[in-house]
């Protein structure tokens, strides 16, 4: 690669550090701390500040910004970061904001991830690699997205809430629990209707490791279970000693098990998967 190009009415400021390859357009503005990746391409009218690391071959579209001052008004300046993994894609007016100090103190974005125009990633939230957000999500404070997940347009997350592996949100979708690895949720709010078959099937899931998950899933949330908190340990239970060697169906069971903020989202029968609501 060769020495960056940077158009003359961007402004760098001294301090930030540019790879190779990299093209900066018209109407930038990149902060003191910023570390940019070889052959990142910043369209136009993109603003980058704070601690922020963009890796390589990111490409950013216009009127995004990156690393800014999070919405939080215990935020009080601390030099908290911002990474964004390499190869993903950012698209118009996007805006992604640096960690807290009252947080992990940085936000995070995996490799290979895809930003549809108008969403904004908040402070302290870390999204896997292969992400794919679709237009206009919004997400609050200290969310966090497994790799592979697919946020479909307009959702918005609750703060502290947890997307699992591959899971699927539906559009519109307001989710205020968590969502369990290749669990598909729908609806406004949020209700659990299956697993995400579509990007098991596509990613090359065999199918008797699809039909050996099906059962795990209907064995963990029957037709017309019962509600209480023990019930449902009996079948986690049940699950994991019947099906806890298959690799996914364990992931499902740890997510379950693992600390939550906002415990998990509720079951809703479905004409595909013939579950009855569910207060597990």
């Amino acid at each position: 690669m060769g020495a960056a190009e940077i158009h003359p009415s961007s402004i760098v400021a001294p301090g930030a550090r540019i790879g190779r390859g990299v093209s900066i357009g018209p109407w930038c503005t990149i902060g003191p701390d910023v570390v940019i990746d070889d052959g990142v391409r910043l369209i136009s009218h993109v603003v980058i500040d704070g601690h922020t690391h963009i890796g390589a071959g990111v490409v950013c579209y216009p009127f995004t910004t990156v690393g800014m001052e999070p919405q939080d008004l215990k935020y009080k300046g601390e030099p908290t970061r911002c990474v964004v993994g390499a190869g993903t894609i950012i698209r118009e007016n996007v805006t992604i904001h640096r960690g807290t100090a009252t947080g992990v103190g940085i936000t995070r974005i995996g490799e290979n991830c895809l930003i549809m125009a108008n969403s904004h990633v908040a402070h302290d939230c870390t999204l896997g690699k292969g992400v794919i957000i679709v237009n206009n999500v919004v997400m609050g404070g200290h969310v966090m997205i497994g790799d592979n997940a697919r946020i479909m347009g307009s959702a918005a997350l609750h703060q502290f809430v947890r997307i699992g592996h591959a899971a699927l949100v539906g559009g519109v979708c307001g989710v205020e629990a968590d969502v369990i690895p290749y669990g598909s949720v729908l609806g406004n709010r949020a209700r659990l209707v299956g697993l995400h078959w579509i990007w098991l099937r596509r990613n090359g899931v065999a199918p008797d490791d699809i039909r050996r998950m099906r059962l795990a899933f209907r064995a963990l949330y029957p037709k017309a279970a019962h509600a209480s908190d023990a019930v449902f340990q009996e079948r986690l239970a049940y699950v994991r000693v019947h099906y806890g060697d298959d690799a996914r169906v364990a992931e499902i069971l740890d997510f379950i098990a693992a600390p939550t903020h906002r415990g998990l989202v509720r079951v809703q029968r479905s004409s595909s998967e013939m579950i009855e609501s569910d207060g597990a």
